[in-house]
């Protein structure tokens, strides 16, 4: 990897980790019962992500511009395919580091409720007492947990949409900017079409899986549903979420063709 893909192998990895971590922030939210509280922290995770998609896309667009100079010989496809792993990689990370993080929001989220600033929460970064608070809740998915966990109770059409939104949502970019590659002519058009695969995800997201999510959190909130089975409807839609960023992989080249085709219809 040249130092372009470099710098957008990380910009990727940290948009997928955030993204993951969200799920962190949901169980903490719940653990504190401060809901409204926990979606202010959230938007500061938001303004991480979006500040890196900014650079993520137009880094990306240089280093295929440069393939298409090149000639037929580069290895556009190979860098993609990185990137597709980096969300993966950082999507396993994500969901490693579920237990460390919602120990470290459920502080953030109390902080916050005692501060009620948001620049004064960031300058909190620099005290020592803050880095113990980091290593002090460290921790891993325990065993116990884990051997709890059953599929049987897992809501499968919710983690089939979450893993397809997912997918869609990974290589929406990436496909627009390789079907560019493809049909250099027109490549100003395909990277403008990403929407035709990106929207299919948000229609999952907005329509299934957001509002599935309320309405558990809801639940656990007033007493209808525990906290065990809300964290295991975590766990379970992180899986899937991986599992999407590897179907991602076998959805580029066909997506980027289906970007093609409509370019020429266009």
């Amino acid at each position: 990897m040249n130092r372009q893909v470099t710098v957008v192998f990380l910009l990727t990895f940290i948009i997928n980790l955030i993204g993951t971590l969200a799920y962190a922030l949901r169980i903490a939210g719940v653990r504190t019962r401060r809901i409204a509280v926990s979606l202010a922290v959230f938007n500061i995770l938001l303004l991480v992500s979006r500040t890196a998609n900014t650079f993520q896309g137009p880094l990306l667009a240089k280093h295929i511009e440069r393939n298409i100079l090149s000639g037929p010989f580069s290895n556009v496809e190979h860098d993609l395919r990185w990137l597709l792993l980096a969300a993966s990689l950082a999507t396993f990370a994500g969901v490693f580091l579920i237990p460390t993080f919602q120990r470290l929001f459920a502080k953030t989220i109390a902080s916050l409720d005692t501060y009620r600033s948001l620049p004064r929460l960031a300058l909190r970064i620099f005290y020592r007492s803050s880095w113990r608070q980091v290593r002090d809740s460290a921790s891993i998915p325990s065993r116990e947990n884990l051997t709890r966990l059953r599929f049987a109770e897992a809501p499968r059409a919710i983690l089939i949409f979450n893993m397809l939104a997912t997918a869609f949502l990974t290589v929406g970019v990436f496909s627009s900017l390789y079907a560019g590659y493809l049909k250099p002519e027109l490549r100003v058009t395909a990277n403008n079409l990403s929407p035709i695969i990106n929207a299919f995800s948000t229609i999952l997201l907005f329509v299934f899986i957001d509002p599935y999510l309320s309405f558990l959190t809801d639940d656990v909130v007033n007493g209808k549903a525990s906290e065990a089975r809300f964290r295991s409807c975590v766990f379970w839609l992180a899986s899937s979420r991986l599992a999407g960023t590897l179907l991602a992989q076998l959805l580029l080249v066909p997506a980027a063709i289906l970007i093609v085709k409509v370019a020429e219809l266009l």
